[in-house]
């Protein structure tokens, strides 16, 4: 049965694509327009009953919350397509150790800086300079965590691709679309670690492509 993927046109709808297209996935897409309050339709509440996207359906199973989706095909098609968890317990626990890096203290930083210039920008609302540069000051620090990081290892959990890395694609794109790629490109291994990810047909495919479309 093909899964159904709802809300793939933000950020975390794609890092679920990355991860399905990685796992070799059959998938069908569902846009859910949040301008016109379609994640507020009875329909999807019942789906997910706090109106975000994105959610799968997978048969008769419903998930919700992308780093929980990206989990689950990992583990569920493990031997298929690209092993996105590492081939031990040891490196299982790093890819989990800078998946929560990513979530707790890289995400924070970039969503506020694309909501204060992005998003402030698209609705026409004034952004607030004093938040644009705290954030911008503590995605440095942590940049500056895993410059040390990737001068040690090619990728965040070790020599392998995993989610760990995938899942910093989507909100990344942001701080070129923001002008702010500098602070990626400044950092010599980070630079060469942002080129390698984002260079996999995976990520080229969802960045480039319009959905929804039937893979």
């Amino acid at each position: 049965m093909v899964v159904k993927l709802y809300g793939p046109d933000f950020a975390a709808g794609k890092r679920v694509l990355v991860c399905l297209i990685e796992k070799e996935v059959e998938f069908e897409t569902v846009p859910i327009d949040i301008i016109k309050g379609q994640n507020k339709d009875p329909d999807f509440l019942n789906l997910q009953p706090f109106g975000v996207i994105p959610v799968i359906q997978d048969g008769d199973y419903t998930l919700f919350e992308s780093r929980a989706i990206i989990r689950y095909y990992a583990e569920k098609y493990k031997s298929q397509g690209t092993d996105l968890l590492g081939k031990s317990i040891e490196e299982r626990g790093a890819v989990e150790q800078w998946l929560e890096v990513e979530a707790q203290n890289y995400h924070p930083a970039i969503y506020t800086l694309a909501m204060e210039i992005l998003f402030a920008r698209k609705k026409g609302t004034p952004s607030d300079a004093k938040a644009i540069e705290e954030s911008e000051k503590k995605l440095g620090k942590v940049l500056d965590i895993y410059e040390e990081r990737l001068s040690k290892r090619k990728y965040l959990a070790g020599d392998f691709f995993s989610l760990a890395d995938l899942s910093h694609l989507p909100l990344t794109k942001y701080l070129a679309d923001m002008g702010k790629m500098y602070l990626i490109e400044e950092r010599k291994h980070v630079k060469a670690w942002w080129n390698d990810i984002s260079n996999r047909p995976s990520w080229k495919k969802v960045s480039s492509s319009r959905w929804p479309v039937l893979e």
